[in-house]
């Protein structure tokens, strides 16, 4: 897992061209940007979403195998609450289809994206997406970039 503000984002870059290409995405991406999924170039895609911040994730914590998450919110805070993939119980198992399996709700590490913090979690992370921080429910407009582990 890496949590960080954009202005560090040069530290993370170099390891991989796709990871090279969200990092440069998410580094100049505008509260502007359209909701909906935008593909880009080496099996990379921005995934744009506009929803409000809840209390509790009904769906609990989720893990993929096939890609890394690079989470920003460019309107808005949401907290993520994350957690090592051993430490939590799987509830649904790995669907090849969503990417992703489902684990029951623990507490875990908080990390708020928004106001300039990003978030890249890999398929040994398991994230819960979509808490309000502060308890405080609100709307975001969040980009999350799915770059292909392989």
């Amino acid at each position: 897992m890496i949590y960080d503000h954009i202005k560090n984002i040069g530290l993370y870059k170099g390891l991989t061209p796709a990871l090279d290409l969200a990092l440069d995405y998410i580094e100049n991406v505008t509260p502007e940007v359209e909701v909906g999924s935008h593909p880009l170039d080496l099996g990379v895609k921005a995934v744009v979403s506009a929803y409000d911040t809840s209390l509790v994730n009904p769906k609990g914590y989720e893990a993929h195998r096939r890609y890394i998450d690079i989470q920003l919110c460019v309107v808005g805070t949401e907290l993520i609450r994350c957690k090592p993939l051993p430490q939590v119980d799987e509830i649904i198992p790995y669907d090849e289809a969503k990417d992703a399996a489902r684990y029951a709700d623990c507490p875990g590490a908080d990390m708020v994206i928004g106001e300039g913090y990003f978030l890249v979690v890999f398929p040994d992370d398991a994230h819960e997406p979509g808490l309000a921080p502060g308890g405080v429910c609100a709307p975001v407009k969040k980009v999350v970039m799915k770059v292909p582990v392989k």
